[in-house]
C-alpha cells in the first residue's frame, strides 16, 4: 500500500483528499503547511506527495526545491494556480506533474498511479532498455523500435526521444529538453524542438495528425502517454 502526503492548508481539502485516497486504497497523511509537510518527509514512509502551492507559511515552489534537496520522492502539485508561468516554474524546480484545481478525482487517481510507477522503475547502466507504451530504445546499441519495428532517427530526433523516455510520461518544460539536447544557450529556440517533435511523430504515431504518444502541454512542454 502507498502512503500519500497531503500538503494543503483547507481542512475540506485535506479531507475531500483523504477520502478519495482511502475509497483507492492508499493509505495517507495530511500537513497544512510547509513545515508539517518537510517535517513528515523527514519522518519517512511517504510515497508520493500531493502539493499545493498556496501554503501560509512558505510558497509551494520552496516547498518543491525542498524536497528536491532532500530525495527524489514524485510530486504532484495540486493547486488553484493556473498560470503557465507558474507550471513551468514547478516542473523545471522537479515537480512530476501538475493538476489544477477543481480536479476530477479519477484523473488525479490516474496521475497518482502513473507517478508511483515511475518511481519504482528508474534504470540505470550504459545497457538500459528504455521503454514506454509501443516504444523502445536500446541505449547499448543505439536502437530504437515501435510496435516491435525498428525506427531510424537522427541523432536530435534520437535524444528527444531519449528524454522523453527517461521522463516516463512526466512532463518535460521546452526549456529542460531544449538544456538536455542543445545545451543552455539555445533554451529559448522552441522552434527547433518542434521540428524534432514533428519528424519523431511522423516515424512514431499511428496518426500524426492526431497524436496520441507524445502529447503537447501548451506553452509548457511535452510528455509521453502510454
Amino acid at each position: 500500500m502507498s502512503r500519500v502526503l497531503i500538503v494543503d492548508d483547507e481542512a475540506a481539502i485535506r479531507r475531500l483528499l483523504e477520502a478519495i485516497l482511502s475509497r483507492a486504497g492508499h493509505d495517507f497523511i495530511a500537513a497544512p503547511n510547509a513545515a508539517g509537510a518537510l517535517a513528515a518527509l523527514d519522518r519517512g514512509n511517504v510515497d508520493v506527495i500531493l502539493l499545493d502551492l498556496g501554503l501560509p507559511d512558505r510558497d509551494g515552489l520552496e516547498v518543491i526545491a525542498a524536497v528536491r534537496q532532500r530525495c527524489a520522492i514524485p510530486i504532484i502539485v495540486l493547486t488553484a494556480r493556473h498560470e503557465t508561468a507558474e507550471k513551468i516554474s514547478a516542473l523545471d524546480l522537479g515537480a512530476d506533474d501538475y493538476v489544477t484545481k477543481p480536479f476530477d478525482s479519477d484523473e488525479l487517481l490516474a496521475r497518482l498511479r502513473s507517478a508511483l510507477r515511475r518511481s519504482g522503475t528508474a534504470m540505470t547502466g550504459d545497457d538500459a532498455c528504455l521503454e514506454f507504451g509501443p516504444v523502445s530504445m536500446d541505449l547499448a546499441r543505439h536502437e530504437v523500435r515501435c510496435n516491435d519495428a525498428p525506427v531510424a532517427l537522427t541523432p536530435r530526433e534520437y535524444a528527444v526521444l531519449k528524454a522523453l523516455l527517461q521522463a516516463s510520461g512526466r512532463i518535460l518544460t521546452h526549456a529542460a529538453i531544449l538544456e538536455q539536447v542543445w545545451g543552455k544557450a539555445h533554451i529559448e529556440s522552441v522552434d527547433y524542438l518542434r521540428v524534432v517533435i514533428r519528424a519523431l511523430r511522423l516515424k512514431l504515431e499511428a496518426d500524426p495528425s492526431d497524436p496520441r504518444l507524445i502529447r503537447n502541454e501548451p506553452g509548457i512542454g511535452y510528455r509521453l502517454v502510454g
